[in-house]
């Protein structure tokens, strides 16, 4: 089905009053230009939040949890039958680090699967890979290499989980002191995917989203059975 501009800045302020939720809707991983305009829907979609960048910001629901943010138990073992492809790739990328050490750009994994909700009530996923570099600790949104879901989900997914995180607590629950940290979200995607392609693609609304939001991606290659981190 294909949508006029009007159409889809619609949708956006339906969907703006629950801004922890924003990154979920459908029209997020649109793909395809407006028919009357020609522009990306995800472009319109990102000059909207441009637009209304505090309220966006200001308006995602912290979530303090009460049980550790770190998760005993977590050795990065999985089924080998499981079809849950990107939980996989997150235990292959943290076993790498925990057995060969630091990854370069990002650092130490520090954990994957990370869990954000407080009750069963709360509406809130889990941080996909947790990285450290000895200043910065890394909200690490993972797509999987066949991955259909726009760089502009992955940008807003990974910062709804850096707001809803309780900064504080996260960093203090994996031994480390709050005031010498910086936390970020950053998408973590595979090289030569979708949403590697969309960034060789005109798009300065989602450039300048991915700026005010301080989200540079980092792209996955898998070379020997070994994953390797580089910016492109």
């Amino acid at each position: 089905m294909d949508y006029t501009r009007a159409q889809i800045l619609g949708r956006c302020k339906n969907a703006f009053g629950n801004k922890s939720t924003f990154y979920k809707m459908d029209f997020i991983n649109y793909r395809g230009k407006t028919t009357d305009t020609g522009e990306y829907y995800t472009e319109v979609i990102a000059e909207f939040l441009c637009d209304n960048i505090n309220d966006y910001i200001n308006g995602i629901n912290c979530i303090t949890r009460k049980s550790s943010y770190k998760t005993e138990g977590h050795d990065g073992k999985f089924d080998p039958a499981s079809n849950r492809e990107e939980e996989k790739i997150a235990m292959q990328i943290y076993t790498q680090s925990r057995d060969y050490g630091p990854f370069p750009l990002i650092g130490k994994i520090e954990d994957y699967q990370t869990p954000l909700k407080s009750s069963a009530d709360d509406e809130a996923g889990k941080i996909d890979l947790l990285s450290f570099d000895g200043k910065i600790m890394r909200i690490l949104e993972l797509k999987k290499p066949d991955s259909k879901e726009t760089m502009l989900r992955c940008v807003l997914e990974g910062y709804t989980y850096l707001k809803t995180a309780n900064y504080d607590k996260l960093i203090t629950d994996f031994g480390y002191k709050p005031e010498a940290v910086v936390l970020k979200a950053n998408p973590f995607v595979f090289y030569g995917g979708a949403q590697y392609k969309e960034m060789s693609q005109h798009r300065p609304y989602l450039q300048k989203l991915m700026a005010l939001l301080d989200s540079k991606p980092f792209y996955i290659l898998k070379e020997e059975e070994k994953y390797i981190i580089v910016e492109k």
